[in-house]
Protein backbone atom coordinates (compact mmCIF):
# COMPACT_ATOMS: atom_id res chain seq x y z
CA UNK A 1 0.00 0.00 0.00
CA UNK A 2 1.22 3.48 -0.94
CA UNK A 3 -0.03 6.91 -0.01
CA UNK A 4 -0.95 9.12 -2.95
CA UNK A 5 1.30 12.14 -3.40
CA UNK A 6 -0.35 13.40 -6.60
CA UNK A 7 -3.88 13.49 -7.99
CA UNK A 8 -4.95 10.13 -9.44
CA UNK A 9 -7.01 11.90 -12.12
CA UNK A 10 -5.13 14.97 -13.39
CA UNK A 11 -1.72 14.17 -11.84
CA UNK A 12 -1.73 17.54 -10.09
CA UNK A 13 0.53 18.07 -7.08
CA UNK A 14 -1.81 20.28 -5.02
CA UNK A 15 -3.68 18.01 -2.60
CA UNK A 16 -5.61 18.76 0.57
CA UNK A 17 -6.34 16.20 3.28
CA UNK A 18 -8.92 15.54 5.98
CA UNK A 19 -8.91 12.76 8.62
CA UNK A 20 -11.12 9.72 7.92
CA UNK A 21 -11.40 6.03 8.73
CA UNK A 22 -11.45 2.79 6.78
CA UNK A 23 -14.69 0.88 7.31
CA UNK A 24 -14.12 -2.15 9.56
CA UNK A 25 -14.87 -4.67 6.79
CA UNK A 26 -12.25 -3.19 4.44
CA UNK A 27 -9.64 -2.88 7.20
CA UNK A 28 -10.23 -6.46 8.28
CA UNK A 29 -10.38 -7.91 4.77
CA UNK A 30 -7.09 -6.36 3.61
CA UNK A 31 -5.00 -5.80 6.73
CA UNK A 32 -6.66 -7.97 9.43
CA UNK A 33 -7.21 -4.80 11.47
CA UNK A 34 -10.25 -4.74 13.74
CA UNK A 35 -11.81 -1.90 15.77
CA UNK A 36 -10.83 -1.97 19.42
CA UNK A 37 -12.14 -0.29 22.55
CA UNK A 38 -9.42 1.41 24.57
CA UNK A 39 -10.30 1.26 28.26
CA UNK A 40 -8.71 2.49 31.47
CA UNK A 41 -7.22 -0.93 32.22
CA UNK A 42 -4.95 -0.52 29.18
CA UNK A 43 -2.97 1.86 31.35
CA UNK A 44 -2.13 4.26 28.50
CA UNK A 45 -0.99 7.64 29.78
CA UNK A 46 -1.52 9.86 26.71
CA UNK A 47 -4.29 7.96 24.85
CA UNK A 48 -7.93 8.75 25.59
CA UNK A 49 -10.40 5.93 26.17
CA UNK A 50 -12.87 5.10 23.40
CA UNK A 51 -13.27 3.18 20.15
CA UNK A 52 -10.20 3.04 17.91
CA UNK A 53 -10.75 2.54 14.17
CA UNK A 54 -8.29 2.26 11.29
CA UNK A 55 -7.35 5.79 10.29
CA UNK A 56 -6.68 7.18 6.82
CA UNK A 57 -7.12 10.48 5.00
CA UNK A 58 -9.60 11.77 2.48
CA UNK A 59 -7.59 13.48 -0.26
CA UNK A 60 -8.86 16.26 -2.52
CA UNK A 61 -7.19 17.62 -5.63
CA UNK A 62 -7.29 21.41 -5.40
CA UNK A 63 -7.15 21.63 -9.21
CA UNK A 64 -9.76 19.18 -10.59
CA UNK A 65 -11.77 18.33 -7.47
CA UNK A 66 -11.00 14.60 -7.46
CA UNK A 67 -11.90 13.12 -4.05
CA UNK A 68 -10.20 9.87 -3.08
CA UNK A 69 -8.78 7.69 -0.33
CA UNK A 70 -5.12 8.56 0.19
CA UNK A 71 -4.24 4.83 0.58
CA UNK A 72 -3.55 3.23 -2.81
CA UNK A 73 -3.79 -0.55 -2.42
CA UNK A 74 -1.26 -2.69 -4.29
CA UNK A 75 -2.07 -5.80 -6.33
CA UNK A 76 -1.77 -8.15 -3.36
CA UNK A 77 -4.03 -6.01 -1.19
CA UNK A 78 -6.60 -5.65 -3.97
CA UNK A 79 -6.54 -9.42 -4.44
CA UNK A 80 -7.24 -9.87 -0.72
CA UNK A 81 -10.12 -7.41 -0.86
CA UNK A 82 -11.82 -8.92 -3.92
CA UNK A 83 -10.99 -12.60 -3.48
CA UNK A 84 -14.20 -14.63 -4.09
CA UNK A 85 -16.11 -11.36 -4.50
CA UNK A 86 -19.79 -11.77 -3.62
CA UNK A 87 -19.30 -15.50 -3.00
CA UNK A 88 -21.06 -17.21 -0.10
CA UNK A 89 -18.00 -16.84 2.16
CA UNK A 90 -17.42 -13.21 1.15
CA UNK A 91 -21.07 -12.38 1.72
CA UNK A 92 -21.12 -14.04 5.16
CA UNK A 93 -17.99 -12.15 6.22
CA UNK A 94 -19.35 -8.81 5.05
CA UNK A 95 -22.76 -9.50 6.59
CA UNK A 96 -21.05 -9.90 9.97
CA UNK A 97 -19.80 -6.31 9.69
CA UNK A 98 -22.72 -4.86 7.73
CA UNK A 99 -26.08 -6.50 8.59
CA UNK A 100 -28.37 -6.44 5.56
CA UNK A 101 -25.61 -6.82 2.98
CA UNK A 102 -26.60 -10.40 2.09
CA UNK A 103 -30.09 -9.30 1.03
CA UNK A 104 -28.73 -6.46 -1.08
CA UNK A 105 -26.09 -8.73 -2.62
CA UNK A 106 -28.75 -11.24 -3.69
CA UNK A 107 -30.53 -8.47 -5.59
CA UNK A 108 -27.29 -7.38 -7.27
CA UNK A 109 -26.50 -10.93 -8.39
CA UNK A 110 -29.84 -11.07 -10.21
CA UNK A 111 -28.65 -8.27 -12.49
CA UNK A 112 -29.21 -4.55 -12.76
CA UNK A 113 -32.68 -3.43 -13.75
CA UNK A 114 -31.59 -0.37 -15.71
CA UNK A 115 -29.62 -1.95 -18.59
CA UNK A 116 -32.31 -0.79 -21.03
CA UNK A 117 -31.39 2.80 -20.10
CA UNK A 118 -27.73 2.08 -20.85
CA UNK A 119 -28.60 0.51 -24.19
CA UNK A 120 -30.77 3.50 -25.16
CA UNK A 121 -27.87 5.82 -24.27
CA UNK A 122 -25.38 3.82 -26.37
CA UNK A 123 -27.60 2.81 -29.31
CA UNK A 124 -27.05 5.94 -31.48
CA UNK A 125 -23.28 5.33 -31.44
CA UNK A 126 -23.22 1.64 -32.39
CA UNK A 127 -24.04 -0.79 -35.21
CA UNK A 128 -27.22 -2.84 -34.87
CA UNK A 129 -25.42 -5.99 -33.65
CA UNK A 130 -22.24 -4.80 -31.94
CA UNK A 131 -19.26 -6.94 -30.98
CA UNK A 132 -19.05 -6.36 -27.22
CA UNK A 133 -16.29 -6.86 -24.66
CA UNK A 134 -17.22 -6.42 -20.99
CA UNK A 135 -13.93 -5.53 -19.29
CA UNK A 136 -14.27 -6.46 -15.60
CA UNK A 137 -17.78 -7.71 -16.34
CA UNK A 138 -17.95 -10.47 -13.70
CA UNK A 139 -20.49 -13.02 -15.01
CA UNK A 140 -21.62 -10.86 -17.93
CA UNK A 141 -25.14 -10.56 -16.51
CA UNK A 142 -25.09 -6.76 -16.83
CA UNK A 143 -23.46 -6.47 -20.25
CA UNK A 144 -25.45 -4.12 -22.52
CA UNK A 145 -26.81 -5.74 -25.72
CA UNK A 146 -25.86 -9.23 -24.47
CA UNK A 147 -29.00 -10.74 -26.00
CA UNK A 148 -28.42 -9.16 -29.44
CA UNK A 149 -24.64 -8.74 -29.68
CA UNK A 150 -22.78 -10.35 -32.54
CA UNK A 151 -20.18 -11.30 -29.96
CA UNK A 152 -20.32 -11.16 -26.16
CA UNK A 153 -16.91 -11.53 -24.51
CA UNK A 154 -16.01 -11.01 -20.87
CA UNK A 155 -12.57 -10.31 -19.46
CA UNK A 156 -12.58 -10.66 -15.68
CA UNK A 157 -10.11 -11.99 -13.13
CA UNK A 158 -12.84 -13.53 -10.95
CA UNK A 159 -13.25 -16.60 -13.22
CA UNK A 160 -16.87 -16.96 -12.13
CA UNK A 161 -19.25 -18.94 -14.41
CA UNK A 162 -20.62 -16.73 -17.17
CA UNK A 163 -24.20 -16.25 -18.31
CA UNK A 164 -25.37 -18.15 -21.38
CA UNK A 165 -23.94 -16.76 -24.61
CA UNK A 166 -20.96 -15.06 -22.98
CA UNK A 167 -17.38 -16.17 -23.60
CA UNK A 168 -14.44 -15.66 -21.25
CA UNK A 169 -11.37 -14.18 -22.93
CA UNK A 170 -7.79 -13.61 -21.82
CA UNK A 171 -6.21 -10.19 -21.49
CA UNK A 172 -4.29 -10.87 -24.70
CA UNK A 173 -7.54 -11.55 -26.60
CA UNK A 174 -9.20 -8.53 -25.03
CA UNK A 175 -6.40 -6.32 -26.33
CA UNK A 176 -6.21 -7.90 -29.79
CA UNK A 177 -9.78 -8.64 -30.93
CA UNK A 178 -11.79 -5.98 -32.79
CA UNK A 179 -14.76 -4.73 -30.74
CA UNK A 180 -17.43 -2.17 -31.50
CA UNK A 181 -18.08 -1.62 -27.79
CA UNK A 182 -15.92 -2.06 -24.70
CA UNK A 183 -17.84 -1.85 -21.43
CA UNK A 184 -16.07 -0.71 -18.26
CA UNK A 185 -18.93 -0.40 -15.82
CA UNK A 186 -18.72 0.22 -12.07
CA UNK A 187 -15.04 -0.71 -11.91
CA UNK A 188 -13.15 2.59 -12.01
CA UNK A 189 -14.33 3.64 -8.54
CA UNK A 190 -12.61 0.54 -7.10
CA UNK A 191 -9.15 0.68 -8.71
CA UNK A 192 -6.06 2.26 -7.16
CA UNK A 193 -4.74 3.75 -10.40
CA UNK A 194 -7.66 4.72 -12.66
CA UNK A 195 -5.52 6.67 -15.14
CA UNK A 196 -3.31 3.66 -15.81
CA UNK A 197 -6.35 1.35 -16.00
CA UNK A 198 -7.94 3.53 -18.69
CA UNK A 199 -4.70 3.78 -20.63
CA UNK A 200 -4.56 -0.01 -20.79
CA UNK A 201 -8.11 -0.16 -22.16
CA UNK A 202 -7.37 2.67 -24.61
CA UNK A 203 -4.50 0.53 -25.91
CA UNK A 204 -7.05 -2.14 -26.86
CA UNK A 205 -9.32 0.29 -28.72
CA UNK A 206 -9.48 1.05 -32.43
CA UNK A 207 -10.64 4.35 -33.96
CA UNK A 208 -14.19 3.01 -34.35
CA UNK A 209 -14.38 1.43 -30.88
CA UNK A 210 -16.78 2.99 -28.39
CA UNK A 211 -15.88 2.78 -24.72
CA UNK A 212 -18.70 2.87 -22.17
CA UNK A 213 -17.64 3.92 -18.67
CA UNK A 214 -20.10 3.94 -15.79
CA UNK A 215 -19.16 5.28 -12.35
CA UNK A 216 -21.17 6.48 -9.36
CA UNK A 217 -22.01 10.16 -9.18
CA UNK A 218 -21.67 10.12 -5.42
CA UNK A 219 -24.03 12.13 -3.21
CA UNK A 220 -21.23 14.06 -1.48
CA UNK A 221 -19.94 15.19 -4.89
CA UNK A 222 -23.41 16.23 -6.08
CA UNK A 223 -24.38 18.00 -2.88
CA UNK A 224 -21.18 19.88 -2.02
CA UNK A 225 -19.84 21.97 -4.88
CA UNK A 226 -17.32 23.70 -2.64
CA UNK A 227 -14.22 21.49 -2.66
CA UNK A 228 -13.28 22.14 0.96
CA UNK A 229 -16.77 21.27 2.22
CA UNK A 230 -16.81 18.14 0.06
CA UNK A 231 -13.48 17.03 1.51
CA UNK A 232 -14.57 17.64 5.10
CA UNK A 233 -17.81 15.69 4.61
CA UNK A 234 -16.05 12.51 3.46
CA UNK A 235 -15.23 10.79 6.75
CA UNK A 236 -15.11 7.09 5.88
CA UNK A 237 -13.97 4.89 2.99
CA UNK A 238 -15.36 1.57 1.81
CA UNK A 239 -14.76 -0.32 -1.46
CA UNK A 240 -15.37 2.81 -3.53
CA UNK A 241 -12.03 4.53 -3.10
CA UNK A 242 -12.47 7.14 -5.88
CA UNK A 243 -15.25 9.76 -5.99
CA UNK A 244 -15.42 11.47 -9.39
CA UNK A 245 -16.56 15.00 -10.20
CA UNK A 246 -17.22 16.08 -13.78
CA UNK A 247 -13.99 18.11 -13.82
CA UNK A 248 -12.01 15.14 -12.47
CA UNK A 249 -13.46 12.85 -15.12
CA UNK A 250 -12.56 15.33 -17.86
CA UNK A 251 -8.97 15.50 -16.59
CA UNK A 252 -8.76 11.73 -16.20
CA UNK A 253 -9.96 11.04 -19.74
CA UNK A 254 -7.61 13.63 -21.24
CA UNK A 255 -4.69 11.99 -19.44
CA UNK A 256 -5.76 8.59 -20.77
CA UNK A 257 -6.04 9.79 -24.40
CA UNK A 258 -9.84 9.54 -24.52
CA UNK A 259 -12.48 11.92 -25.88
CA UNK A 260 -15.96 12.20 -24.34
CA UNK A 261 -18.68 11.71 -26.96
CA UNK A 262 -21.58 11.96 -24.53
CA UNK A 263 -22.03 12.02 -20.74
CA UNK A 264 -25.16 12.03 -18.59
CA UNK A 265 -25.84 11.80 -14.87
CA UNK A 266 -28.71 9.36 -14.30
CA UNK A 267 -30.81 8.23 -11.33
CA UNK A 268 -30.98 4.42 -11.32
CA UNK A 269 -32.13 1.66 -8.97
CA UNK A 270 -29.75 -1.21 -8.13
CA UNK A 271 -29.54 -3.56 -5.17
CA UNK A 272 -32.90 -2.33 -3.95
CA UNK A 273 -31.86 1.29 -3.56
CA UNK A 274 -31.76 4.42 -5.68
CA UNK A 275 -28.48 6.05 -6.62
CA UNK A 276 -26.96 8.33 -9.23
CA UNK A 277 -24.38 7.29 -11.84
CA UNK A 278 -22.52 8.79 -14.77
CA UNK A 279 -23.19 7.20 -18.20
CA UNK A 280 -20.16 8.07 -20.38
CA UNK A 281 -19.45 7.23 -24.03
CA UNK A 282 -15.87 7.76 -25.22
CA UNK A 283 -13.59 7.23 -28.19
CA UNK A 284 -9.88 7.55 -28.72
CA UNK A 285 -8.72 11.15 -28.89
CA UNK A 286 -6.91 10.92 -32.22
Amino acid sequence: MKLAQRCIACDGAHLSYSPAILTPFIASRIFHWRPVRVTADWGLRDIENGMAYSICNSAMCDDCGMLFLDMRFDDEEMAALYRDYRSEAYTASRESFEPGYATRNALLLDGAGYIALVEAFLRPHLPRKPRVLDWGGDTGVNTPFRSTAARHDVYDISNRPLVAGAHAVSLETAKAAPYDLIVYSNVLEHVSYPREALREIAGAMRPQTLLYVEVPHEAVVREFHDKRRRLEQKRHWHEHINFFSSDALDALFRNAGLLVIERKSKIITAGGKESCVFFIALKLNL
